[in-house]
């Protein structure tokens, strides 16, 4: 969603910022939401519809509306065998389709079939490409910022939840820490992949960067010393490694993160409008 919030079915706006949802199925612990309060993407699918805000319906009441189509019991019949609705098909077939959320044909994707390692220079890269994936993939110590601690593999997305150093005061939004009731998880969240960053702003649980130019600058410059924050910038409890990027490393990131753009996923009619007739 384009909104920092997203508007619910009477206007009412979401706590969080909207999540992408590509390559969601890789995500390591499996768990969904930004705070990670569903343990899996079944859990995750059927949340939505009974939240007050966002749908505002009960499961009973979102079975009979299903039943009301006439579409649907064919469909159902298709997925499961017989046309019977229930919320318990509808997670499974929503997860699924979540799940078939992949990206494989990104620039980066066409660049990374042409070489032995993700650290050879792909030779579909402009320079300031190449630096720029140098940049991210490299740890502090060989002239790298890091950033493949939180965004890892070529999935680009982390294993549990994280601080990254939004904020000093890890209660401004507990985060997964409301979940678990631990003081360690305070101010983490989940780090949802990389794939296609640059087609999903505003950035980060809140909504609070508009750009790319933006993220990147806050890990140059803004990363503050919350008590969870962990590598590359931990310190110690009062100061954080302030990278202080160049305008040249800067730009050349964001380059980098611009050719996980998988334009080749975003135009499959399978996750087009089912609603919409194709002209």
């Amino acid at each position: 969603d384009e909104r920092v919030l997203s508007l619910g079915f009477e206007d009412g706006e979401t706590g969080r910022h909207s999540m992408g949802l590509t390559n969601a199925r890789f995500y390591g612990q499996g768990h969904f939401f930004w705070d990670q309060r569903a343990a899996t993407l079944e859990d995750q699918v059927l949340m939505p519809f009974q939240d007050p805000v966002e749908m505002g319906m009960t499961l009973a009441g979102l079975e009979e509306r299903a039943s009301e189509a006439d579409y649907y019991p064919d469909l159902f019949e298709a997925a499961f065998g017989d046309p019977a609705i229930s919320s318990e098909r509808m997670s499974l077939a929503l997860a699924q389709f979540v799940r078939s959320m992949i990206s494989t044909g990104s620039k980066y994707d066409l660049g990374r079939a042409t070489v032995a390692r993700r650290s050879d220079d792909f030779p579909n890269f402009s320079e300031s490409e190449n630096f720029g994936k140098a940049l991210f993939s490299m740890p502090p110590p060989r002239g790298g910022f890091g950033c493949f601690v939180c965004h890892q593999g070529e999935g680009f997305v982390a294993q549990s939840a994280q601080s990254n150093g939004l904020d000093a005061d890890p209660n401004v939004d507990l985060g997964y820490g409301a979940v678990t009731l631990l003081a360690s998880d305070n101010g983490t969240f989940k780090v949802p992949s990389l794939r296609n960053v640059a087609l999903r702003a505003p950035y980060m649980h809140d909504g609070r960067f508009a750009t790319l130019e933006e993220v990147v600058e806050h890990y140059s410059s803004g990363v503050q010393p919350s008590p969870n924050l962990g590598p590359p910038f931990f310190s110690n409890g009062e100061t954080v490694n302030q990278i202080q990027m160049t305008q040249i490393e800067k730009d050349a990131l964001v380059d980098f993160l611009k050719t996980l753009s998988d334009l080749e996923m975003l135009r499959d009619p399978k996750f087009s409008d089912p609603f919409v007739v194709a002209q």
